[in-house]
């Protein structure tokens, strides 16, 4: 069915056009980067404006942490809790890479025994009030410029008014 001839015009052929993508390629980087290989700075810059103005339309907040809080549900804070499993303990005393969390809502920040705080967060709160739990728990370092927490923080408002609820009703 094949023989020699047609296997060749068969190469010859992905050859050829693998050698028309790859000077296709050579070509659009020469119209689109500046400086040959090696630099890669674009050709032409697009300005946006970074101010809000225009046509943007405003972005509407959710419900304040204050009403959520009120109706917070301290079984499913359980449940988020899984995320902060892994680095805290809700054990007394039991410190991981993260201090313990067992009676941290109302506690002075950087409390716990034992535990090394970075002092970032003593420039930002004096006391783990649920308002500075959501806002900590929302960016952590946003909330707390070099803090050793790495966790991205959560989104949810409901999520985090409901962890605090939970982390407040576990030390009675």
């Amino acid at each position: 069915m094949f023989d020699t001839m047609t296997f060749t015009k068969l190469l010859g052929g992905f050859a050829g056009t693998f050698l028309i993508f790859l000077l296709g390629k050579w070509v659009a980087e020469e119209v689109y980067m500046v400086g040959g290989h090696g630099e890669h700075e674009q050709a032409y810059v697009i300005a946006v404006p970074e101010s809000g103005e225009g046509g943007d339309a405003p972005v509407e907040e959710g419900p304040a942490f204050e009403e959520v809080y009120a109706n917070a549900d301290p079984a499913a804070g359980e449940g988020v809790f899984r995320n902060c499993r892994s680095c805290h303990s809700v054990e007394p005393g039991e410190n991981m890479t993260g201090p313990t969390l067992f009676g941290v809502v109302g506690r002075a920040v950087d409390a716990v025994e034992g535990y090394a705080y970075s002092g970032a967060l003593e420039e930002h709160a004096d006391v783990w009030s649920p308002e500075n739990l959501n806002a900590f728990l929302e960016d952590p370092r946003g909330f707390a410029p070099g803090t050793k927490m790495t966790y991205s923080g959560l989104r949810s408002v409901e999520d985090r008014a409901n962890i605090i609820a939970w982390l407040d009703s576990l030390d009675g």
